[in-house]
């Protein structure tokens, strides 16, 4: 049982190292360990402090790329719009020419068709004049052969020219 019962002397002298020994780590290693401890905790907050800075730049990164995508979609609608509006005003510019030009032709057209059409009523009537000309002729020749037919014809007018 001598095992089991604690000798005085030895827990003294364990109590002696015991003190020893808190007493060379307090003078000489606990200042280290501590100071390393606080500059490794310091690294750590640093770091922290680090990603949070990197993560608030990174949010405002990603926000001034979403403006500027924003904006460029704004100018790019804005420039499709203003090219499609020109384009539009050009067909219809174009369109607008086209008809005036149509119309134009198709008024010369008439024009030139009615101006023909006289020319050609103004010939048909001369060459129906000149028909009736040469018919009456044809036509007195043959009935005024003779003096009493002319006589008689001349009677027929004066009578007509004078109910007239």
């Amino acid at each position: 049982m001598s095992l089991l019962t604690p000798n005085p002397g030895l827990i003294f002298w364990m109590l002696v190292v015991f003190l020893l020994v808190v007493f060379i780590l307090a003078k000489f290693a606990w200042k280290p360990i501590i100071s390393g401890l606080k500059a490794r905790e310091n690294e750590i907050q640093g770091a922290l402090d680090l990603a949070e800075r990197t993560r608030a730049e990174m949010a405002q990164l990603k926000s001034d790329n979403e403006k500027l995508i924003a904006e460029a979609n704004a100018v790019r609608d804005s420039i499709l719009r203003d090219a499609k509006d020109a384009a539009d005003r050009t067909i219809a510019e174009s369109k607008n020419k086209a008809a005036a030009e149509a119309q134009k032709i198709i008024d010369s057209a008439r024009e030139t068709i009615r101006n023909e059409q006289q020319v050609a009523v103004a010939k048909i009537r001369n060459e129906v004049a000149v028909l009736s000309i040469e018919i009456a002729e044809k036509v007195l020749k043959r009935e005024l052969k003779d003096k009493e037919a002319q006589e008689k014809l001349v009677a027929d007018l004066a009578s007509a020219a004078r109910l007239n």
